[in-house]
């Protein structure tokens, strides 16, 4: 077998895997689809002749693509939609079908995507390979140019952080429910300050790519900071119940176009996400509340 057929055809038995990885690194699945693709250029244009142990060298592509995307990510504060490139051919021209986007979506919900998007690029990186993926250190430290202790430790900082958003996620919802009612009347009104009480001193937000294409910023980072950017910005979004958690909807004519996801630690709110991506939508469980419910979720007084 030639060599190119031999890559060709170890690229496309691994291509579901590395896009599952693409995408829990990235939190898109257009974004992942479009890194599995410069993976696959990258790859078909290198030589493979040494190549022991294909699984691990495309698990290395992959990954360094990903890390470069996020990095660029969090340098640019916004991304212009552009004109995009056809897109090139892939190994046996698979297509994602419905099987391969509900793999995708697996236990990647929306409260984790936006914790996963308060990490560094590199314990993101960290994280997903080896406690969704089971990549070993030595070669997380090789993607990364660190020391496997290193690697080590940013995929510990990054789990504690993941454990405790999923611990918080999943109780006290009637009080979380009040924060992001009182969240959405300040930015419907304006009031800087009631914004400013709401959000931890280093509250961030973060954007996704089709977030960005529709005006939002890509990230933000300091109360300061996302309630300057959220003032006045919300008057059409509602309160919902997103995968059953309190989160905020912008639906023009009853289709879910953005919806914002609530990070909340201590009564705070830790980050902001904003999700835009039409594919990551429709995988989403999204329930309106009603006038009734704003209004019952009022912050107590105290």
């Amino acid at each position: 077998m030639a060599e190119q057929d031999w890559v060709s055809a170890r690229f496309a038995e691994h291509q579901d895997r590395l896009r599952a990885m693409a995408y829990r690194m990235l939190g898109s699945p257009g974004e992942a689809e479009d890194a599995v693709q410069e993976a696959w250029l990258r790859v078909s244009r290198a030589d493979a002749s040494a190549v022991e142990n294909p699984g691990g060298w495309l698990t290395t592509i992959v990954a360094r693509v990903c890390l470069n995307m996020l990095e660029a990510r969090r340098s640019r504060p916004e991304v212009p939609a552009g004109i995009q490139p056809p897109e090139p051919a892939r190994p046996g021209g698979h297509r994602a079908g419905p099987e391969d986007e509900a793999l995708l979506a697996d236990s990647v919900g929306v409260a984790l995507l936006v914790v996963l998007d308060t990490l560094t690029p590199a314990e993101r990186l960290a994280f997903v390979l080896h406690d969704v993926f089971d990549v070993p250190f030595d070669e997380i430290a090789a993607i990364l140019d660190r020391t496997p202790p290193a690697a080590r430790q940013l995929a510990s900082r990054a789990r504690r952080r993941v454990q405790g958003a999923s611990a918080a996620g999943t109780t006290d919802v009637p009080r979380r429910q009040r924060v992001v009612a009182a969240f959405l009347a300040a930015s419907r009104g304006g009031d800087l300050g009631a914004l400013l009480a709401l959000l931890a001193p280093d509250a961030t937000l973060h954007a996704d790519l089709a977030a960005v294409r529709m005006g939002a910023s890509a990230e933000a980072r300091g109360a300061e900071a996302v309630a300057g950017f959220f003032a006045g910005r919300a008057a059409a979004a509602r309160l919902a119940l997103v995968d059953g958690i309190p989160a905020a909807v912008w639906a023009p004519a009853g289709r879910p176009q953005v919806v914002f996801s609530f990070t909340i630690a201590a009564g705070k709110i830790a980050g902001i996400g904003l999700i835009a991506d039409p594919d990551l939508l429709g995988e989403l469980d999204i329930v309106f509340l009603s006038s009734a419910d704003l209004t019952s979720s009022a912050p107590e007084d105290g």
